[in-house]
């Protein structure tokens, strides 16, 4: 998926709406402004009260433009097929305003009529106009996606080529191009994808080894990049999520439901949530700051250097919970100590398996930390790192970067998405499960993610919080 699809996607929403309720307007002045006021016609609404009731009417718009498809993200769509349907919806919904209104509104039927004309008339140069934006930002290589192509000399790959190279609404640079997937390629590529910002590969040979396929899967996989392959005849019948360039069935693999618009929901929603928790939880943070810092020297706020979505690192914020001259991080100096005692108590008192480690009974955690840990209150400052967008309300635990350097490929996969304060993990066991399990949870949740499921995990997390089960 282009991020700038996702992007434009987003805007044609409030510029609808804003066409919306301009023809509403225009349609209203037509009518009652001394235009066309030939013969007295009298609004059975006052003027404040008609934009009321147009602003409501416009968000049904809305709800019937969304239902006939014109907010996917899937592929870009031809101007002729856009202004079908955006004709179509708006139709429908000036049905609907006759059938359940029957003309209470007002009495004449030139406001209704002349809204339906301009609402589309409005809508389709809005969005013509868009068009032309995306299109200038993309022929200046704003919003393009930069794709390793690997493919021969074979007739789809040759049309591929040809659509991306001819036509820069299709969004693609190619940075380099491969006739088969060897070893050497994919070292190549990975020096590549060090050095620039690659988005995507794409697989445009649909008669490409199995092999092949498999080791392209892994090396995406691996660096987060967008896979997509030109499909045969019997792949694409099959498959779900299928568009067309040049003429040629393309298939993009989908690695999590949290892409397109999951994306924006989650957003939106964890920066509503993230603000109200700020402010419910602002008395118990004030209190735990004094506390942290009468019970021993240091910074209030620890912030901890943790890996978040695709490999970004990050300050996660949480109250301090040891002695300062113990605890390791860049904000305390000098390491060499603290990270030797560090390690002598995983190797002693660790009770976690795998690359994350757990210490029971950790002798550098101060009075006021236990207790903060214990109901975990030292994570409220978190809130902050979700209203940043550093990480979500609900997603996998973030980890230290050497934790993440430890990690099997198919651990990897929890970094696909944003880190989360609570997730599947914490409410099924917190510190009891091992990685493994904590992982097939997080990939069990990335797979199948729903805004109800979000909601479930967050109201679990306090009775997960207050059971001493995997507190430590």
């Amino acid at each position: 998926m282009r991020r700038n699809q996702l992007t434009f996607a987003v805007i044609l929403l409030p510029l609808d709406y804003l066409a919306l309720l301009l023809a509403a307007m225009t349609a209203h002045r037509l009518r009652f402004g001394a235009l066309l006021a030939v013969r007295p016609a009298v609004s059975l609404l006052p003027y404040p009260q008609f934009l009321q009731a147009a602003a409501l009417v416009a968000l049904a718009y809305l709800l019937i433009f969304a239902l006939s498809g014109l907010y996917t993200i899937e592929r870009p769509r031809r101007i002729l097929e856009e202004s079908v349907k955006v004709i179509s919806g708006c139709t429908l919904a000036v049905m609907g305003l006759i059938i359940f209104f029957r003309g209470e509104l007002f009495t004449s039927r030139f406001v209704i009529l002349a809204a339906w004309v301009l609402s589309f008339v409005y809508v389709i140069v809005e969005r013509l106009l868009v068009r032309l934006v995306n299109r200038f930002l993309l022929k200046r290589g704003i919003g393009v996606r930069r794709a390793i192509v690997i493919g021969g000399e074979d007739r789809s790959t040759a049309a591929i080529v040809a659509e991306f190279e001819r036509n820069p609404e299709a969004g693609y640079r190619i940075v380099r191009r491969y006739p088969r997937w060897t070893a050497e390629a994919a070292g190549e590529a990975a020096a590549l994808c060090g050095k620039e910002k690659i988005d995507e590969v794409f697989v445009t040979d649909p008669e490409a080894a199995k092999d092949e396929m498999r080791a392209v899967i892994e090396f995406a996989e691996d660096r987060h990049l967008t896979f997509r392959y030109a499909a045969d005849t019997l792949a694409a019948h099959a498959a779900l999520m299928s568009t067309t360039i040049a003429g040629i069935p393309v298939i993009e693999v989908k690695r999590t439901r949290l892409e397109g618009w999951g994306r924006v929901y989650k957003r939106v929603g964890d920066i509503l949530s993230s603000l109200v928790l700020i402010l419910l939880t602002s008395p118990i943070m004030l209190l735990a700051a004094v506390a942290v810092a009468l019970d021993s020297k240091g910074p209030i706020i620890f912030r901890n250097e943790r890996v978040g979505l695709e490999g970004a690192k990050f300050k996660a914020y949480k109250f301090r919970s040891m002695r300062s001259d113990l605890s390791v991080g860049d904000q305390f100096g000098d390491q060499g100590a603290a990270l030797e005692l560090e390690k002598k108590l995983i190797e002693e008192r660790g009770i976690k398996a795998g690359p994350v480690y757990k210490i029971k009974d950790d002798p550098r955690v101060t009075r006021v930390g236990k207790f903060l840990r214990r109901f975990s209150i030292d994570e409220l400052p978190q809130f902050f790192n979700v209203l940043k967008g550093d990480m979500s309300l609900v997603g996998p635990r973030p980890h230290q970067p050497r934790e993440v350097e430890q990690y099997e490929r198919h651990h990897r996969r929890v970094l696909m998405i944003r880190p989360g304060i609570t997730g599947l993990a914490q409410v099924s066991g917190r510190s009891d499960l091992s990685f493994d399990d904590e992982v097939r949870l997080d990939t069990f949740y990335i797979e199948n993610w729903t805004p109800l499921m979000d909601i479930a995990v967050v109201l679990k997390t306090p009775l997960a919080v207050l059971s001493k089960k995997g507190a430590y």
